[in-house]
């Protein structure tokens, strides 16, 4: 499917962390704590509107920095189809790299309207890569996290850096912790990038500091293509809580 929209380049679409400017927030009554909670709570509720009518959706996690010659985006491009072909929607970040490669594949396979982004604002603007059908945009990280979990029947993690770290581990934490309270898949895909990792939190975090249980490293499944990921979450139940 083509988009009318014209495509920003990669550079204008992935600006690095290290040149992003500070900003100096405004020192009057709107900064206070209290109009910062009001903030947040709008945030809230116009997010969880967003999502109310997805269903069967997976969400995409992984670097901004991929272009579409990298092997891992081709890989979030591929799933994206298979899943919108396979009757699911595609829930990304909504910036560049393999949030582009999930979304962009939604828009080549299902039907209109599968393809979703949560895109964060930064200091330049609220950048969305051109193949969201359907986005919004959240001031707070914290926020926007929350969303992109909310309703998710899986979860795909491809190679990333701290924010896909970040988003990992935090999920971990929660269906660990049986805040999230039914099996949903954790998909990482990727087994040069990940085993390292994930032999570390094995042998040192498991093994050496007994800081989590061995059952734990059941929450995780470790793939290495589209297809394999796919297989794992045509095999998932439809998620109907949302606590």
């Amino acid at each position: 499917m083509t988009k009318k929209k014209s495509r920003l380049t990669h550079e204008e679409l992935n600006v690095p962390a290290k040149e992003l400017p500070i900003i100096e927030h405004e020192k009057d009554f709107r900064s206070s704590f209290h109009w910062r909670v009001f903030r947040i709570m709008a945030e809230f509720v116009d997010g969880w509107n967003f999502l109310a009518e997805v269903r069967k959706c997976v969400t995409f996690f992984g670097s901004a920095r991929f272009t579409e010659d990298n092997h891992w985006y081709k890989e979030a491009r591929k799933l994206g189809k298979m899943l919108t072909d396979g009757g699911y929607s595609v829930i990304t970040g909504g910036g560049p790299g393999i949030m582009e490669a999930g979304n962009r594949g939604a828009t080549e396979g299902g039907s209109p309207g599968d393809s979703f982004g949560l895109n964060i604002k930064l200091p330049f603007e609220a950048r969305v890569n051109p193949y969201v059908e359907k986005g919004v945009a959240f001031h707070y990280f914290f926020v926007r996290k929350v969303m992109l979990s909310y309703a998710a029947q899986a979860y795909v993690y491809f190679p990333g850096g701290f924010g896909t770290l970040d988003e990992l581990t935090e999920l971990i934490t929660l269906i660990q912790c049986k805040k999230i309270s039914v099996k949903i898949p954790m998909i990482l895909v990727g087994r040069e990038f990940w085993t390292p990792f994930l032999e570390w939190i094995e042998k040192t975090v498991l093994t050496e500091y007994r800081a989590i249980d061995k059952e734990d490293l059941k929450i995780y499944e470790l793939v290495d293509t589209a297809e394999e990921a796919f297989r794992i979450i045509k095999k998932s139940p439809e998620r109907t809580e949302f606590g």
